[in-house]
């Protein structure tokens, strides 16, 4: 069995309300061992077998109905999360607020033109890096009035997407490693 991080796009934002004791309980249903909620924005670590892609189609399946709005789940494993948090670019840079980081996880692998045309008008001092299928963000002005938002980059690659605090990211790194 392999140890899968799902992240739940949308929960719990917009009237679009979701429990988490409801989450665990789907999860239950589903054969997920071990399965264990982080904050109240859909983050699930859990063990399981077969694929990536199995449990995304089987988990957006499972919360259909369940919400106002429908979900989209991004999937990672234990191994892909932690590579995702050793490489963060920002993390090199001298002074940086780690309050100010952030990493947008994408469904998909966009286009490779998608990517190397990326270009965010009225970004500002927002930086971000494209990296195997996650964007890291720096938004020293808070992610609240960034122009670097999941919908922005979905319609500019056209994949789902789902951002991340940087504490989220790392706690759920430690949460996966056991």
């Amino acid at each position: 069995m392999r140890v899968y991080i799902a992240l739940l796009r949308g929960i719990n934002v917009g009237g679009n309300m979701l429990k988490m004791d409801r989450l665990r309980e789907i999860c239950a249903d589903l054969g997920l061992k071990n399965a264990r909620t982080y904050l109240q924005s859909g983050n699930i670590v859990f063990e399981a077998g077969k694929s990536s892609a199995h449990w995304i189609k089987t988990l957006e399946g499972a919360l259909d109905g369940e919400c106002r709005l429908p979900v989209s789940v991004i999937i990672r494993t234990a191994e892909e999360i932690s590579r995702t948090a050793a490489r963060n670019p920002f993390l090199k840079e001298k002074g940086i607020d780690m309050k100010r980081l952030g990493v947008t996880f994408l469904r998909d692998a966009p286009l490779p033109a998608a990517l190397k045309s990326l270009s965010i008008p009225g970004a500002g001092n927002d930086r971000f890096f494209c990296s195997d299928g996650e964007i890291y963000l720096h938004c020293p002005g808070g992610f609240g009035e960034t122009k670097l938002s999941n919908g922005a980059f979905e319609r500019l690659l056209s994949v789902r997407a789902t951002t991340r605090n940087w504490n989220t990211v790392t706690s759920l790194t430690e949460m996966a490693a056991g």
